[in-house]
């Protein structure tokens, strides 16, 4: 259990608010919240704030041992903060500057990707009935950039017109709303696609119990769609001839095909030739299956290799990309005003511009990195106003998304 200061215990004693404390010493909340829970002593003007804080609890009656005792209680935190770290004894030269931001941002980055959630203290102190970064709910909440209408597009259009797409994007960019949104939007239109979804434990070949999905999962999750009940033969001559009529009956039967598969980055080179096969079953000039991976930036690297393993795919298959969002405050107030509230409410404006700047970062010795996808953005937001409702600030502001830490 964390030590309760003596400035907690002067705070609660004589009836002075977090906020109040900050106010008293210009200071933002969140730095007075650490300086009160004994993390952190503001470096601008210390001695000012430690007489000010002198002052304050001497006016409301604090007697002097209490004052003598916060006096060495927050000149120790202000020392601790000024002390340098000892340099070790057999390598004088400090460490350079560079890998420790790398650090950092490898922290911010790991922070930014891992799925965050909001307090209910936070939740009652914005007044949230709904998780704004809740799965969206219908189509209307779905936020649909320029970038995100093209990719949707392309992927309605493999599915209906016997295309081979791989769409590519970062951990949280939105690939597998996109997805559910094409699937609904297939269903709404009255389009008859048959939906082929190869299910297997995990695609990649990772771990003791991974199973890497093959041609043999794939070929068998084509047949168990379009023709329940039947069982492929042991030859793959007879397995192939199959899986041919039984996709041309279905067809003439008014049924278009769609292969999808998601995690593709994990497919194996031999299941990325295999693909190949099914794509060329064709019925005169309809192409029988239309094919989209779906897999992170690993997926874009695989099918933009020259080597011969996988060439002819490249050459079949298209790339569309989800990039980060161009507008993270719009998307933001959109979230927020599906939730039923106004952004405006939680956060303050430059809080916004500062949230975008904290999802820049470097990323492998390159810096300038953007990693503005939307978990990216709901995570910083979430942390932000988990941070804010534990301070008591009201609104969540630029410093205190500066003090959101990895």
């Amino acid at each position: 259990m964390q030590r309760v200061t003596l400035l907690q215990q002067a705070m609660q004693a004589h009836g002075v608010p977090l906020r109040e404390l900050a106010r008293l010493l210009d200071i933002s909340p969140a730095s007075a919240h650490r300086m009160a829970h004994g993390q952190r002593m503001p470096t601008r003007n210390r001695h000012q704030i430690i007489q000010t804080v002198l002052d304050l609890f001497g006016e409301r009656g604090a007697d002097v041992r209490t004052l003598a005792g916060l006096e060495r209680e927050l000149d120790r935190l202000g020392e601790a903060r000024d002390t340098p770290p000892a340099l070790p004894v057999e390598d004088p030269a400090p460490a350079p500057a560079e890998p420790e931001t790398e650090n950092d941002d490898k922290g911010d980055e790991t922070m930014l990707l891992s799925k965050q959630s909001l307090t209910p203290a936070a939740r009652r102190h914005f007044k949230l009935i709904r998780d704004p970064f809740d799965d969206p709910r219908n189509e209307g909440e779905v936020f649909l950039t320029d970038d995100a209408r093209y990719v949707l597009g392309s992927m309605l259009d493999a599915a209906l017109h016997g295309n081979f797409l791989a769409v590519v994007g970062e951990s949280g960019s939105g690939k597998t709303t996109l997805r559910r949104l094409m699937l609904e939007r297939l269903k709404s239109e009255g389009e008859s696609v048959v939906i082929i979804e190869p299910y297997i434990l995990t695609t990649g070949g990772q771990g003791k119990d991974a199973k890497p999905l093959r041609a043999g999962h794939i070929a068998e999750a084509i047949l168990a769609a379009v023709a329940p009940g039947r069982r492929l033969p042991a030859s793959a001559e007879a397995r192939s001839r199959l899986l041919h009529e039984q996709l041309r009956q279905s067809n003439r039967g008014g049924n278009r095909h769609l292969l999808l598969i998601e995690e593709a980055h994990d497919l194996h080179v031999g299941t990325l030739k295999s693909l190949k096969r099914f794509f060329e079953l064709e019925d005169g000039l309809t192409r029988l299956l239309s094919i989209v991976l779906i897999g992170q930036t690993e997926l874009g690297v695989k099918l933009s290799s020259a080597g011969a393993d996988v060439r002819e795919v490249v050459q079949r298959c298209d790339v569309v990309t989800l990039p980060p969002l161009r507008d993270v405050p719009g998307y933001l107030r959109h979230r927020f005003r599906c939730a039923g509230i106004d952004a405006a409410s939680v956060f303050e404006d430059d809080a916004l511009d500062e949230l975008r700047q904290r999802l820049i970062v470097s990323r492998g010795g390159k810096a300038g990195t953007d990693l503005a996808y939307p978990l990216a953005v709901a995570n910083l937001a979430t942390r932000a106003m988990n941070l804010a409702a534990s301070i008591g600030e009201p609104l969540v502001t630029a410093d205190v998304v500066r003090q959101v830490k990895a």
